[in-house]
């Protein structure tokens, strides 16, 4: 087993009388992404924001690189790169000024951070934009041009927060683009993430929070394997919800293993669909979709469908 690369080990942060960070243990090991999920108000950002030395913890410990947080955090965020939620970018500053100065806080010489901006902006896409200043930039290029900010350093690690939100389609699949390259490269990844496809996509290992707690810990597919049955099938349409709450039909609700209702869409999820899928086609009024569980269904399931507030 390789020496973990960042280690947390039994972290608190309270807040008055608000527990948000419980007893909280995790490893990055080289060159793995380790995805963060969890509802709002889980504990994610405070979680990051103790792993930045931005908030000092209650009780725990944070080891980066074998070097202790907070006493040694100026030397841990050398070898740290960082992308905020919120757009941290300078306006006043070009696409290639933004990396420039960013480059000084890390000591780094003009003349080493110049030679390294073309490649930055290359990798981000923006090479064409070198000039533009971020009032110029769509959402997408604005994300981009802070990874590259944050690579500006040759971090080890990336601590990424929410990186794809708010971003369409395309500008979100060329970000997952560029996360694979730095993988790839051997880089480690911390990631938070709402985005369940972006999660399986990206990360090597996954931990869910919820109320600050880990509630489970593992490889994506292992996890849903895990905690789920194989078969969703979701039905919807006129009568759906019916269907699934009568006692008439409970012969059809015994065809899967777990039913559950959200909105106007009953999901049954089973070990075996095609029994079900027979029963349903006597009901032709009925849509239904047939597909593989996926983390969305573990989210559900490990923390519920109720709507959470942001915290």
């Amino acid at each position: 087993m390789l020496q973990p690369l960042f280690s947390v080990q039994h972290l608190v942060k309270r807040y008055g009388d608000a527990t948000v960070v419980n007893d909280l243990s995790f490893d990055i090991q080289p060159g793995e992404c380790l995805g963060v999920i969890g509802p709002n108000g889980a504990g994610k950002t405070t979680t990051i924001r103790m792993c930045l030395g931005q908030t000092a913890p209650d009780g725990g410990r944070i080891d980066a690189f074998g070097l202790d947080m907070p006493r040694d955090a100026l030397a841990i965020k050398a070898r740290l790169g960082v992308v905020s939620q919120m757009d941290t970018l300078d306006p006043d500053f070009t696409c290639a000024e933004n990396l420039l100065v960013y480059g000084r806080y890390f000591g780094l010489k003009d003349r080493d951070i110049r030679a390294r901006v073309p490649q930055l902006l290359e990798f981000a896409a923006l090479s064409h934009k070198a000039g533009a200043k971020p009032g110029e930039l769509s959402g997408g290029m604005k994300r981009r041009l802070s990874l590259a900010r944050a690579l500006v350093n040759d971090p080890q690690l990336l601590m990424l927060d929410e990186p794809t939100t708010g971003l369409d389609p395309q500008a979100r699949h060329l970000m997952w683009e560029r996360l694979q390259l730095l993988l790839q490269q051997g880089k480690s990844i911390l990631l938070t993430t709402h985005f369940m496809d972006e999660a399986e996509r990206l990360c090597s290992r996954l931990l869910v929070l919820d109320h600050g707690r880990k509630i489970a810990e593992g490889k994506p597919r292992e996890l849903i394997a895990q905690h789920l049955e194989p078969d969703v099938v979701e039905v919807y349409g006129p009568g759906a919800l019916d269907l699934a709450q009568a006692d008439a039909h409970a012969g059809l609700r015994a065809l899967a293993a777990r039913v559950e209702i959200s909105g106007e869409t009953v999901f049954f999820y089973t070990e075996q669909a095609a029994p079900l899928l027979q029963a349903l086609g006597h009901h032709p009024a009925l849509r239904t979709l047939h597909r593989p569980a996926n983390l969305e269904d573990l989210f559900l399931k490990l923390t519920g469908r109720q709507i959470r507030e942001d915290a």
